[in-house]
């Protein structure tokens, strides 16, 4: 989404995170990054990992258009959305972790997801324009969709979220999310292709 916003033109190479086990354990992804763990970008004669420090290191050599807002207190909000999203929701119902939750699995992540939304839905009564932070698309709005459609993969009720809902779908207006979108992307298993 960072790349696609930014107009950065990349080469995708997917990671199949089932596929011969999980592409993301063979020994050329490893050495890429150790974690394991999508995504990974290759720029500027360096590898990065972890979807915010890349969008924060796109933000910082790659300024226009902007993904942090100038004033402070909303720069400081970006982040704190950004950062209940990725670290306190997404983790929670990846991969690795619904493996170990075995028939579980399921109502583990509608429970993660709907404990996050709650928090998140409450944040954005204060924040929330026509997007995440005012009516600027920010670093927020980029952790946002993806989480939503994570959340549809699960199928949560997102009738309790009307504010999520009604963000996540002027984003999906937008260009670079229509184009970035999970649903959308070359390696997107058929069942959840859009």
């Amino acid at each position: 989404l960072a790349l696609a916003l930014k107009g950065i033109s990349y080469d995708l190479v997917p990671v199949n995170l089932i596929k011969d086990g999980g592409q993301q354990f063979s020994a050329e992804f490893k050495a890429l990054n150790p974690m394991q763990q999508v995504p990974a970008l290759q720029i500027d004669g360096i590898t990065l990992s972890q979807s915010l420090a890349i969008i924060n290191y796109l933000e910082e050599t790659r300024p226009n258009p902007r993904l942090l807002p100038q004033d402070p207190k909303k720069r400081a909000q970006v982040r704190m959305i950004a950062d209940h999203i990725a670290s306190g929701i997404q983790p929670l119902q990846n991969l690795s972790v619904l493996k170990q939750m075995g028939e579980k699995k399921m109502e583990w992540a509608q429970n993660c997801i709907t404990s996050g939304f709650q928090a998140l839905e409450q944040i954005l009564q204060h924040t929330a324009g026509r997007y995440c932070v005012g009516d600027e698309v920010s670093m927020a709005d980029l952790c946002l969709v993806p989480q939503v459609a994570n959340a549809e993969r699960f199928k949560v009720d997102m009738r309790p979220y009307p504010i999520i809902t009604r963000i996540n779908k002027a984003l999906l207006e937008l260009e670079a999310f229509k184009i970035s979108h999970p649903s959308r992307q070359p390696d997107t298993p058929a069942e959840l292709r859009a």
